[in-house]
């Protein structure tokens, strides 16, 4: 096989390995945005589940301090009682601390009830704005998942029948020739480009005439000395091969 059939396959592997490329891209554009999405409504559900949790052991802890403010009113009450029987100072003044202890003790639960009931109402108003946020997501993405993975299936689709072409097209290139083509198109993007009124069209450096005749003789690889791709003649008056893609900035 000649350096021009070579050629020829390699110009073919460029467009096709351009169309894998942006197949690609899209795959993970259309995938990472899906998953994204899907990880967002998991944290979602995963923060309700917490709020939900917390929520729930607030109210157990107000409900235990309710419950002990039921017992210490009954306290004070048989405290009080207590009071009025006292026949000496000392038996008065030993009632009368108790009951203030009491009192105090009341008094504190109930703070703590407030407090409590504070962080529960905060907590069911942040939990809301996390369920609406969730109920949202989900809407979304009970709307959209299909398309998009029908869109995936597409893609892959593509990219499978795309990579069989690409797989065939290699049997047909040389062992070392690909393997340098694969190393250009690797740090590059694209691996060929063609070499028009003597210059590169890609990187658009001029050609030494001498380099030039060679490229049209294609006796031999030639790489270009500025951007290194591999570079097939082209007539100026043709039409610029599909899938090339100029360097967005001089090398």
């Amino acid at each position: 096989m000649t350096i021009s059939d070579q050629l020829e396959i390699l110009k073919s592997l460029a467009v096709v390995d351009a169309a894998l490329s942006g197949l690609l891209a899209e795959l993970e554009a259309e995938g990472g945005a899906l998953t994204a999405k899907k990880t967002q409504l998991e944290g979602l559900e995963a923060k309700v589940q917490r709020s939900e949790q917390s929520i729930a052991e607030m109210e157990h802890t107000r409900n235990e301090l309710m419950l002990e403010l039921r017992q210490m009113s009954v306290q004070v009450s048989k405290s009080r009682e207590k009071l009025s029987r006292c026949r000496t100072e000392r038996e008065a003044n030993a009632a009368q601390r108790e009951v203030e202890e009491l009192r105090k003790l009341y008094r504190d639960r109930e703070v703590e009830i407030e407090k409590i009931n504070a962080l529960v109402d905060a907590a069911r108003a942040e939990m809301d704005v996390t369920v609406k946020e969730r109920d949202e997501l989900r809407g979304e993405l009970g709307a959209s998942e299909g398309a998009v993975q029908t869109r995936l299936s597409e893609l892959q689709a593509k990219t499978a029948q795309h990579q069989a072409e690409k797989d065939t097209l290699v049997k047909g290139v040389k062992p070392q020739i690909f393997r340098r083509y694969e190393m250009i198109r690797k740090r590059r993007g694209s691996a060929v480009s063609a070499a028009i009124a003597s210059s590169c069209t890609e990187c658009h450096i001029a050609l030494p005439p001498m380099l030039n005749q060679q490229i049209q003789q294609a006796q031999e690889m030639i790489q270009c000395p500025s951007c290194n791709r591999i570079l097939y003649y082209q007539e100026a008056s043709s039409t610029p091969p599909e899938g090339s893609t100029a360097d967005s900035q001089p090398t």
